[in-house]
């Protein structure tokens, strides 16, 4: 009887509009790229593109965001091609978004409600899933008057008398009390993180956060690099939740890497907000590498969108090493090269090498491990080295022999009694 399935997924055919103004931030404005952008997102979301509508124009409409004559011809659109939703690539105020849905008659969302549907789709962990809850609680908040509206104009229709504000009303607090329940449940987790931390920092392993704009190559370098086998596909923001491994530069130095969630331009401020839990590591990393899509012709501008986010969470003062990925797809172009920068494709891995040994010379503190034998009446140097070291097994016999991941300064403390591991060197313990 039926033909259609309940496992079939509707695609929506969207209409995609934007307006560019002298009066808006570049950020706050879209072009032709932006819009080439939020059609990658809509299809990321699982809708196809239909149409677009760009305008320029002097300042934004305060009622409908597009000038009025523009809008009608979105209308037109809508009805030639069958859409069931239009997206605009700025930021619409609730009233604008309620008086689009009116005019046009389809369902109408802004750039941040596509991104937010995206991040409800991919997010896998509980951590991710309450962060996005989050975002989409703050997202929907100023909204639900607008929700509500039609209860206005059914003028007193059966069922509808007298609930209607009141509805409202209670959805607002339901809302604000899930908002408030969310956010402890995330300040739980920055606690926990805290206390990962401090056990790292005790135990002196260095912490690699990689970081840029979406679809960049995060998880091709994370696999490349530590076997992580992440699902690694063309598409924007195909990792929402972080994945962090053991990485060995060397025999005496072992970090954490981890890969975090794609940047882009125009991001949610309510996504930023309730990533933070997640994010904040970046302004505890020891190291970032900001991976940038070098092949993109937008690359420059991507790197700094992800520059200011970087800035805005707080990271402005952890080290980084830019890496620029995908140069397996450029022919005869003048890249950049220099110290802090490294130039590779994390796919064929070409310049991993390049990278592995940057990595060593930020992150390989000079550590030696070696093995001790120290006198019984020298004992205080063990308590020094349980201090200062890091002591990987003692045993009592003739002597106290110690097997110990040492600093040169901590080696310079106890080099008489080294039996195994480093053969000091003149010019080191002068110095």
């Amino acid at each position: 009887m039926f033909e259609k399935t309940f496992d079939e997924k509707k695609i929506n055919r969207a209409v995609l509009c934007g307006l560019n103004s002298p009066v808006l931030s570049r950020e706050q404005n879209a072009d032709e790229v932006s819009l080439e952008e939020l059609e990658a997102l809509l299809e990321t979301a699982g809708g196809v593109c239909v149409g677009t509508v760009l305008q320029n124009k002097a300042t934004p409409d305060s009622k409908f965001f597009l000038g009025e004559g523009k809008v009608q011809e979105v209308k037109e659109l809508v009805q030639a091609a069958g859409a069931d939703l239009v997206v605009f690539d700025n930021e619409l105020s609730p009233s604008q978004q309620r008086v689009l849905t009116e005019t046009l008659g389809i369902q109408v969302l802004d750039r941040a409600a596509l991104i937010l549907d995206i991040f409800a789709q991919r997010a896998r962990t509980a951590e991710g899933r309450l962060q996005v809850e989050l975002a989409q609680y703050k997202y929907l908040l100023p909204r639900l008057t607008s929700m509500w509206s039609h209860l206005e104009r059914q003028e007193g229709a059966i069922g509808t008398r007298g609930p209607g504000e009141t509805q409202l009303e209670t959805d607002r607090r339901i809302i604000r009390k899930k908002i408030t329940k969310l956010e402890e449940e995330l300040k739980e987790v920055r606690r926990v993180r805290s206390t990962q931390r401090q056990k790292r920092e005790k135990n002196e392993i260095p912490v690699v956060a990689i970081v840029g704009y979406t679809n960049a190559g995060k998880s091709t370098l994370l696999n490349h690099l530590t076997g992580a086998g992440i699902q690694a596909n063309n598409r924007l923001f195909d990792t929402l939740d972080t994945t962090t491994r053991t990485l060995e530069l060397s025999d005496t130095c072992t970090v954490l890497i981890s890969d975090t969630v794609g940047f882009i331009s125009k991001l949610p401020h309510q996504l930023v907000e309730a990533f933070k839990a997640t994010l904040e590591e970046l302004e505890y990393a020891d190291l970032l590498l900001h991976v940038i899509d070098v092949s993109n012709p937008e690359w420059q501008t991507q790197a700094e969108v992800v520059e200011r986010l970087i800035n805005e969470l707080g990271a402005w003062e952890t080290p980084r090493l830019d890496v620029f990925n995908k140069c397996d797809l450029l022919e005869g172009e003048i890249l950049p090269r220099g110290e802090e920068k490294v130039l590779l494709s994390a796919r064929t891995g070409q310049g991993m090498e390049d990278l592995m040994d940057k990595l060593r010379r930020r992150l390989d503190q000079g550590l030696h491990h070696v093995k001790l034998a120290i006198p019984y009446d020298q004992g205080g140097l063990v308590d020094m080295l349980y201090r200062e070291a890091k002591v990987e097994s003692v045993e009592y016999s003739d002597a106290i022999e110690v097997a110990a991941v040492c600093t040169p300064k901590v080696l310079g403390q106890v080099k008489e009694y080294v039996t195994e591991g480093w053969q000091p060197q003149k010019e080191f313990w002068e110095e």
